[in-house]
């Protein structure tokens, strides 16, 4: 799956496109650097600024019963020293955390404009872990999978978007779909 994956991402995300598609019934979590989609349809709701971690630039959240089932986040500026996609990506790869297995890394080409030149460029790395009953996620324990994408934006400055999700939430098109979504400025 992996391979049939890259070969739809290489081809099909962003191309010479200056905006990604946001598949229907969508919402868009917008930035000065990117904007990513976030399955609105399922739930997810944009969270205003004053509530949310000061490293996030933007975030939706998912929640049923009080229990946080699902997380897409734009993180800007997370790292030092990090001036290209594979630094971007070993950062954030660094932060995924133990309890997590990588399932693939693979690089992927984003929306934007064409003068965007490498910001365009970034990788993937999907990823399973279990939740840590922490701040209102899931019981420990329970399954999770998640996709990032990491990159440098027009301005040099690293960037990381991420959905997390309860295992099987999502199924592998809209994990797609997001990351496919992903538009820099």
């Amino acid at each position: 799956m992996a391979v049939a994956a890259a070969a739809v991402l290489l081809t099909g995300c962003g191309g010479d496109q200056d905006t990604a598609s946001v598949p229907e019934g969508w919402g868009t979590l917008e930035t000065g650097s990117l904007s990513v989609g976030y399955p609105k349809s399922e739930g997810y709701a944009e969270q205003p600024a004053a509530e949310r971690a000061k490293s996030n630039a933007a975030v939706a959240l998912q929640e049923k019963d009080g229990i946080r089932t699902g997380m897409v986040s734009v993180q800007l500026d997370f790292a030092t020293g990090v001036d290209d996609a594979a630094g971007a990506a070993a950062a954030a790869g660094a932060g995924i955390g133990l309890n997590s297995t990588r399932k693939a890394t693979e690089d992927v080409r984003l929306a934007g404009p064409d003068d965007a030149g490498e910001a365009r460029e970034a990788r993937r790395i999907d990823y399973d872990f279990t939740a840590d009953g922490r701040e209102d996620t899931p019981n420990r324990g329970t399954p999770m999978t998640g996709v990032l994408v990491a990159g440098v934006d027009t301005k040099g400055v690293p960037f990381v978007v991420r959905l997390n999700a309860v295992k099987d939430a999502v199924d592998a098109e809209d994990l797609d779909a997001f990351v496919e979504s992903v538009t820099v400025k």
